[in-house]
């Protein structure tokens, strides 16, 4: 996989070896403030494991009014006490943004390029941030992360085909077997951990594609793995042209996505005749903006880099929360 900054190639992987250059998405050092001998050091050591979650009704609308005494926190089967508890809808948010731009999303681009540009102008506060990665045979960041829905536009205008398959309206696979055709799972699992794994607040990624996935270095448990390691959202957007794959014998699917966004606490929409890309991307903000965010002391007090299931059961069974399967506890 070569993915490729327009400014600074940032990583690079070439037959299956990983090479590291500069960082996909480097830091600007910062220069630490001068030290203030009149002010007391306080140092606070507190292992707290934060959830951001939704909560909807029987018939899928968003329930914005409970409390802490509504839920209960399990952690690998054991109820855990939680000590904070809000509902966020002014917490910085960080979105990464993940377009399709193989073969098969040839014709879908434009109107991509238009729904994402309103996602932005409507999603995006003045504590927030997003970036643009584009991918299908390689993967480029179109525009590094800023607060500016300008710079974010001009970075749409860059999404354009990207295929290592030869022909006027080449595939979503490679003819062969060491070319690649899609690399979602790679697209993925760099986003959150070059770009989202070291930022605090909320953290999404918004994937727009048709689910398919040829070529990748990572594999999807990796991919969710790196997710979950970046206390990252996945919101897939299951966007297909059928006639990318025409007499092709196969079709695009979503168990990828849905897997995807399940595990992390996101959630899967389908672009369709009842419900365009537009609509999807009003009912993104309106998650992002329903939001609950909790936080408890584990009473697994190991730090062994182990997977930990976590449920949130509501008093109320009639409510489905949506929120990340687990976490893994830090080394």
């Amino acid at each position: 996989m070569r993915i490729v900054n327009r400014r600074t190639a940032f990583s690079t992987l070439c037959g299956g070896a990983l090479t590291t250059g500069t960082a996909l998405l480097a830091q600007k050092a910062k220069t630490p403030p001068e030290p203030q001998d009149d002010l007391p050091t306080i140092k606070v050591d507190v292992d707290l494991v934060n959830v951001m979650f939704t909560v909807r009704n029987k018939n899928g609308a968003l329930v914005p009014t409970l409390t802490k005494d509504d839920l209960t926190v399990f952690e690998d089967g054991k109820q855990q006490t939680t000590k904070y508890f809000t509902r966020e809808t002014n917490l910085p948010l960080t979105i990464g943004l993940l377009v399709d731009v193989s073969g098969s999303q040839e014709t879908l681009i434009p109107q991509e390029k238009h729904a994402a540009g309103q996602f932005f102008d409507q999603v995006l506060k003045a504590k927030d941030m997003a970036f643009l990665i584009s991918f299908g045979a390689d993967a480029e960041l179109l525009q590094d992360s800023t607060s500016s829905t300008k710079l974010l536009k001009r970075g749409l205008e860059g999404l354009r085909l990207s295929t290592s398959v030869g022909g006027l309206h080449p595939g979503p696979v490679p003819t062969s077997a060491k070319q690649k055709g899609t690399i979602l799972y790679d697209a993925v699992y760099l986003a959150a951990n070059d770009k989202l794994k070291n930022e605090v607040g909320r953290k999404a990624i918004v994937l727009i594609t048709d689910g398919m996935d040829y070529g990748s270095t990572y594999k999807l448990k990796e991919a969710v793995e790196m997710a979950h390691k970046a206390d990252t959202m996945i919101y897939s957007i299951y966007y297909v042209d059928q006639r990318g794959y025409y007499n092709r014998g196969f079709g695009a699917s979503d168990g990828d996505l849905k897997k995807m966004s399940e595990e992390t606490g996101g959630h899967l929409f389908h672009v369709g005749r009842n419900n365009s890309l537009d609509e999807i991307f009003g009912q993104i903000q309106e998650e992002m903006r329903t939001q609950y965010a909790l936080a408890y002391s584990p009473t697994n007090e190991s730090r062994d880099g182990s997977f930990r299931k976590l449920e949130i059961r509501p008093n109320d069974k009639t409510l489905k929360v949506q929120a990340r399967k687990g976490y893994y506890g830090s080394k």
